[in-house]
């Protein structure tokens, strides 16, 4: 077989794919083995272009008895590590014979995986920690605590609140179970963003009277319709500002600036924006790219104190996402922070129109 027939070969295999000679030698690669193994690799010993030992092992393995393997090629491409699966198999016919060495992207597969186990244990820690000091104050009830009422009142509120806690982790867990379960669904309903913003006002009222903030909305009356779910905007809506009353500083002014954009860059069309910003102590920018993870915390201790799950804002993203929008977060020291979440608006009735 010419180099050529090879060559044709070897393209024609949507991975990235290398032929080893018996003499050891690479006969080919196609333009993906080229890219993740370098260049000139014809007629160089395969030991030198691929260096890994579980690799090696393998093409040496099916050198020798011609049996089928697979294994591992872990590199990095300059951002983030990669994995790939690697079939390594003889061939052999009337016009070549060799080993056949085939990468299959499965980067994405580790990292699903390594989610899982990261959501898994996140969950059991979160759901330890107040299990834990149940048991513990249960333990003491049975024993010391028996027949002393007032430790047995104070024991009592601790573990209502440690069971209030595990009650708003299951509940924000299934939330954000049905949110991703729905996000490829459109939603098709018209809702007037001004209108539910007044309506979430009423709901934190008492909330923002307790902490001393006030709240303010701004921008646009009019024109503020987008196509959405109801219930997850309003969500949306509660969970940020209820976050900038909780941790924007008490005593403060929480403002949701409404605003309708007939070319609305990043949506490419029109959009409707509402901006949630407080005037609290801010967020270090550091934090900003991973505040949508489920279970990052700026602050644990505080966070949990707040009676915050983690959850909240990885809900607001995945509800977002649902409806084709965007979200901006801005925040510096020492200068409040700003949630802006844009969403396309719902198309305007035409007044010409008979």
């Amino acid at each position: 077989m010419s180099d050529k027939d090879i060559d044709g070969l070897l393209t024609a295999i949507p991975l990235a794919a290398l032929l080893v000679a018996p003499n050891e030698r690479i006969l080919g690669a196609n333009a993906r083995a080229l890219a993740l193994l370098g260049i000139n690799l014809r007629g160089r010993h395969f030991i030198t272009a691929i260096r890994q030992p579980g690799v090696l092992d393998a093409v040496e393995g099916v050198m020798r008895d011609g049996q089928l393997r697979e294994t591992r090629y872990l590199t990095n491409d300059g951002a983030r590590d990669m994995t790939y699966k690697v079939t390594v198999s003889h061939i052999k016919t009337s016009l070549a014979e060799g080993v056949l060495l085939c990468f299959e992207d499965i980067t994405h597969v580790e990292q699903a995986g390594q989610i899982r186990r990261d959501f898994v244990a996140n969950v059991s820690h979160e759901l330890r920690t107040p299990l834990t000091a149940m048991m513990g104050f249960i333990e003491t009830l049975r024993g010391p605590a028996r027949d002393d009422a007032a430790a047995r009142d104070r024991f009592l509120g601790i573990m209502a609140g440690e069971a209030a806690r595990m009650e708003r982790l299951v509940k924000d867990l299934l939330s954000l179970s049905r949110v991703e379960s729905d996000e490829r669904l459109r939603p098709n309903e018209h809702v007037d963003i001004a209108a539910l913003t007044d309506s979430v006002f009423h709901t934190l009222a008492p909330l923002a009277q307790d902490a001393g903030v006030t709240l303010v909305r701004g921008g646009d009356t009019a024109a503020t319709e987008v196509i959405g779910d109801p219930d997850q905007l309003r969500q949306v809506l509660s969970n940020l500002i209820e976050n900038a009353i909780k941790y924007g500083g008490a005593e403060g002014t929480v403002t949701v600036q409404i605003a309708h954009n007939d070319s609305e860059s990043a949506l490419r069309g029109p959009g409707v924006s509402f901006a949630i910003s407080d005037r609290g102590p801010g967020i270090d920018p550091l934090h900003l790219p991973r505040l949508t993870e489920r279970f990052y915390r700026v602050d644990s201790h505080r966070s949990r104190e707040m009676g915050g799950t983690g959850l909240g804002l990885a809900i607001v993203k995945h509800i977002i996402n649902r409806h084709r929008g965007r979200l901006r977060i801005e925040s510096a020291l020492g200068e409040g922070s700003t949630f802006t979440v844009i969403l396309p608006a719902a198309p305007r009735s035409d007044p010409s129109a008979p």
